[in-house]
């Protein structure tokens, strides 16, 4: 993964130069600001190691390059059109000196917007800086690692870009446009012309689109992270408990046949995990199994275009199949769930209560509403119960009617499990000496019942005669939370978005299942993260967008340019919402991050025009033609 970074960050920058030498119409310019990308990294990597940071795809994967030569763009081309202009009226190369006054002068007309731009797109990552848990772990390392760049790249625009500028810009002035340069001036020119001829018919169709787009935010619905293809399967199989691990082999295997014999040019691999390590951070008992499939390349697919496709179709190949219940996941989507709150779903549900009769029925009725929600996949209930467990209750009566002592009977009892009785030493080592009853007797509750215990008086005596033997269920979990006993209904989202089947589902408990007093009802898996991403970025996104707005007041000093540049942040908004609702993308947290960023660009691009433009009228409000605004 870190190779494969390091690549695309090279492969930008390369991208990126040649993008500026066709724009800029010249090598050394475009070089000139090529050269805030690897000082801007230099930065991002002395304040990674001072943060602690690692190199990761976490931290380099969202690295944008455009940004960071931003300020040096701008205060390279104005440098370059100030030179030329100058040369121009002239008509002669420009001495040291002159060359030196013009970009002196060039440069502060620019410094203050692109450092308050760039100040800005800082700022802007403030909310991301506030994000918990798991997406705070996440996104933070990216966004240290952006400012980190951020400032070196702001250094290096209104520092290093000017002397670079008085070097290596060209001392003779192109004698006329190349063409790449010319098409996009008349296409610019024809567009604002149009534009500005027609206001009104342009702010009414801009204000219709944004119109339509908010519309279409409304059916995004919501997620906590994409889903993610990681090119294999895992399938959660859950079984009676109690069930043996022979039976839960042979049911195994079966399985795999089945799926090996349904999908032959889908699956590569298929394998199980029944139970736990001998030193398990999973726990799990011998009726949970997980059965991984590794799939073949998409190309050789025949049964399936998607893996989502897939795996419904795995679904449905399950279905059926007595005595179990069958969820499928995703081996890393599994893990990373089950981390966050235990559940290995999309979405969990914890019930709280006391008793345990309730806690099941309670989990049923949820399992039961859940199951009629479209877009619910893989419904299950934890299992707590069905664990058969042998219970032997002495008869107080029967003991003292033939003289038989407690004790007695209950040393037979131990010995079905494994008591130690003493000690065994060979050289250096021990081993614990056990006593326990032949494997008949403690595996047939019939045959245990017939065991013959001396009495003092001399008879001998089936244990039968002197206890309850029974075989009951008993529970097979118990899981606890702050102290309080629970049950976990789990479900996986095929479909639809988390947020809206969460929204329905909600509402549909809500109808149908009732609480005793006492019991309490929580929601956790993705949603948990989601819901607590939201309400963060709710607080923190319009303080920053105060802040943003006071800073711009700052720098402007005008309330109608501070007004104006603040349209640019929903109308870059527009392109990102329409993506995401045609390719079907519900919105999450990383889009939240995306957005964020590309309101900070918004805002510098505005603010940089809007300076330029307030310049360019304050000139010419003394020449022989006045312009007023």
């Amino acid at each position: 993964v870190i190779g494969t970074v390091r690549h695309n960050l090279v492969a930008g920058a390369i991208l990126v130069i040649a993008v500026l030498f066709l724009l800029l119409g010249d090598l050394r310019s475009g070089l000139v600001v090529a050269a805030t990308i690897p000082m801007a990294m230099l930065f991002a990597a002395l304040g990674m190691r001072a943060m602690g940071i690692a190199a990761s795809l976490l931290s380099l994967g969202a690295m944008d390059f455009g940004i960071l030569v931003d300020g040096s763009v701008v205060m390279t081309e104005v440098n370059l059109r100030r030179l030329t202009e100058q040369q121009a009226r002239l008509g002669r190369p420009l001495k040291a000196s002159e060359r030196l006054g013009v970009i002196l002068e060039s440069s502060r007309e620019v410094v203050r917007p692109i450092a308050f731009g760039m100040g800005i797109i800082v700022l802007v990552f403030l909310p991301v800086l506030t994000l918990q848990g798991v997406e705070g772990k996440m996104f933070k390392p990216m966004a240290w690692t952006f400012i980190f760049a951020l400032a070196g790249a702001l250094l290096i625009a209104v520092i290093l870009s000017p002397v670079l500028s008085l070097y290596f810009l060209p001392r003779q002035s192109r004698s006329r446009e190349r063409k790449i340069e010319a098409g996009l001036k008349r296409a610019y020119n024809f567009l604002l012309d149009y534009v500005l001829r027609r206001p009104r018919r342009f702010l009414g169709a801009v204000v219709l689109v944004l119109i339509v787009t908010l519309s279409f935010s409304f059916h995004l619905g919501g997620e906590f992270l994409p889903r993610l293809s990681e090119g294999s399967l895992v399938i959660n199989v859950v079984r009676l408990a109690g069930v043996s691990v022979d039976e839960t082999v042979s049911y195994n295997t079966r399985m795999e046949k089945l799926l090996l014999a349904e999908f032959p040019d889908e699956i590569s691999h298929i394998w199980s995990r029944l139970g736990s390590a001998e030193v398990a951070t999973d726990p799990m008992g011998t009726e949970i199994t997980d059965i991984f499939v590794t799939l073949q390349p998409r190309e050789k697919w025949t049964k399936a275009r998607s893996q989502a496709e897939l795996a419904a179709k795995v679904e449905k190949a399950l279905h059926g199949l007595p005595g179990i219940r069958a969820a499928l996941s995703q081996p890393i989507e599994m893990r990373v769930n089950e981390m966050l709150s235990g559940i290995r779903a999309d979405v969990g549900i914890k019930i709280y209560g006391s008793d345990f009769n309730n806690l099941v029925v309670l989990g049923e009725q949820v399992e039961q509403a859940l199951s009629g929600i479209p877009g619910a996949a893989g419904v299950s209930v934890e299992q707590i119960t069905g664990q058969p467990t042998l219970q032997i209750e002495v008869d107080r009566e029967a003991l003292a009617r033939h003289g038989v002592a407690a004790k007695d009977v209950l040393d037979v009892v131990a010995a079905v499990g494994t008591p130690q009785v003493g000690e065994i030493f060979e050289g250096e080592r021990s081993f614990p000496l056990v006593m326990r009853l032949p494997d008949a007797q403690r595996r047939e509750p019939e045959v245990l019942a017939e065991t013959l215990i001396p009495t003092r008086t001399g008879a001998i005596l089936p244990l039968k005669s002197l206890a309850n033997v029974r075989q009951v269920d008993r529970p097979s979990t118990i899981n606890r939370e702050w102290g309080r006993r629970l049950i976990k209904v789990q479900a996986n989202v095929r479909g639809r978005d988390i947020a809206s089947f969460v929204a329905e589902a909600k509402r549909k408990i809500m109808a149908e299942v009732r609480l005793p007093d006492g019991y309490l009802i929580e929601w956790g898996g993705q949603f948990e993260n989601l819901e607590r991403s939201q309400r963060r970025l709710m607080l923190v996104v319009p303080i920053t967008l105060l802040l943003i707005f006071f800073l711009l007041c700052f720098s402007l000093k005008r309330l109608k340019d501070v007004l104006i540049i603040y349209t640019g942040i929903p109308l870059a908004a527009v392109g990102g919402i329409l993506a995401l609702y045609l390719r079907g993308i519900p919105f999450s947290v990383s889009a939240a991050v995306g957005f964020i960023a590309v309101s900070g660009i918004a805002v510098l691009n505005g603010q940089v025009l809007a300076a330029a433009i307030r310049r360019f009228f304050d000139a010419s409000s003394c020449g022989p033609w006045k312009i007023s605004i």
